[in-house]
């Protein structure tokens, strides 16, 4: 069966800089925002890309992700016409291994996508809170008549080290790809988000594999490749909020940049075409007592807030007591704020229960995680 573009969507990574929050639980399925998970932007940016034809590629405890994904119905995958399948390690006749970087763990799932016989192929990450048509990605590649195109936003040259730096012609072409400069030459950012030519990257991965010298990963082998190859690569343009998540601090500030007026990340147009789509946690109503201050926050469905909640994200099921009181905070599901504490500028992980009168963070000098 003949298909126009095929998703493969990584979502194995470990998240080592989140420290406790996936210490039993991969990054994309992290919580965010009060409602959503880390992975529900990349797939639902696919859902109203129109793009129903989707690999999900796992690796690091997977558990809660497949549960939390599974049939991919939260997204309307699961009709008649879409497919979405998870995709971890498996054992094969030839020699397989876990997954040794990005690309490895695309050319051990080239058969998933022979049966479809795509003309291009999306592979993204699944660790970046972001809204993107990828549609008007692939008119752009087609209209380039290039092999590949990569996603890039502009970032100050103070943060451009910690991303994939490209130099582009007055064409948007690709001249060159540095993984992380020490001392980057622009702001051309690479936002980890690929659209190949099917038969470009068969290719280019079935000559990575061969090469015992590579790490295997898109952004430091796979990309100087193709452009020593002298292959055509455009980098597209995107404009509008996108945020790596991938530490406690920038996990706090994109939950705090909900509450900004001035955020371009609209998460309320009930009448947008362009929704982000969630588990229906199915709690009961939140309930806000009497005696109760909410400012300037998201409270989720299910908690019960009877304190002080100023500047903060709680997501459901929580119970904040009277007296309790809580600032630029973001507190995970099902979390207890007894009476008396205060908490200032942390993350609260899922069942944490916080002690009558305990302070945490009251310096406010950095984001805090608070644990089990």
């Amino acid at each position: 069966m003949k298909n126009e573009i095929v998703a493969l969507v990584l979502a194995g990574g470990k998240g080592t800089r989140l420290k406790g929050l996936t210490k039993k639980n991969c990054k994309p399925a992290v919580f965010y925002g009060g409602k959503y998970r880390i992975v529900d932007f990349v797939l639902s940016n696919l859902a109203n890309s129109n793009i129903n034809k989707i690999g999900l590629v796992t690796q690091y405890e997977t558990v809660e992700l497949n549960h939390y994904t599974s049939s991919g119905k939260h997204w309307g995958f699961d009709g008649n016409n879409s497919s979405f399948t998870l995709l971890s390690p498996r054992q094969k006749e030839e020699d397989s291994s876990w997954y040794k970087g990005t690309a490895d763990a695309i050319y051990q799932n080239l058969d998933f996508l022979e049966q479809f016989n795509p003309e291009y192929v999306l592979i993204a990450s699944s660790d970046h809170i972001y809204k993107m048509n990828y549609i008007k990605m692939l008119n752009f590649l087609k209209q380039k008549e290039g092999d590949v195109c990569l996603s890039s936003i502009d970032v100050s040259i103070e943060e451009a080290s910690r991303f994939g730096i490209l130099s582009l012609n007055d064409n948007n072409q690709i001249l060159s790809f540095s993984e992380k400069p020490k001392h980057p030459t622009s702001t051309n950012a690479s936002m980890g988000i690929y659209i190949f030519k099917y038969k470009v990257l068969v290719d280019c991965l079935k000559h990575d594999a061969k090469n015992t010298l590579s790490s295997h990963d898109f952004g430091k082998d796979i990309i100087p490749y193709l452009l020593s190859k002298n292959k055509k690569l455009f980098a597209f343009p995107f404009h509008g909020y996108w945020k790596d998540v991938g530490t406690l601090s920038s996990l706090w500030k994109a939950n705090m940049d909900l509450l900004d007026d001035s955020s371009t990340l609209d998460l309320y147009d009930e009448h947008s075409t362009f929704k982000i789509y969630s588990e229906d946690t199915k709690s009961l109503p939140q309930y806000i007592g009497p005696n109760a201050l909410v400012s300037n926050s998201i409270v989720n469905q299910g908690s019960i807030i009877l304190g002080e909640v100023n500047h903060s994200v709680v997501f459901n099921d929580t119970l904040i007591e009277e007296g309790a009181f809580i600032k630029d905070c973001v507190i995970m599901p099902r979390a207890v704020i007894k009476k008396g504490a205060k908490i200032y500028k942390a993350i609260v992980s899922s069942d944490v229960i916080i002690d009558e009168n305990r302070i945490i963070n009251s310096e406010k000098k950095e984001v805090i995680l608070v644990e089990k």
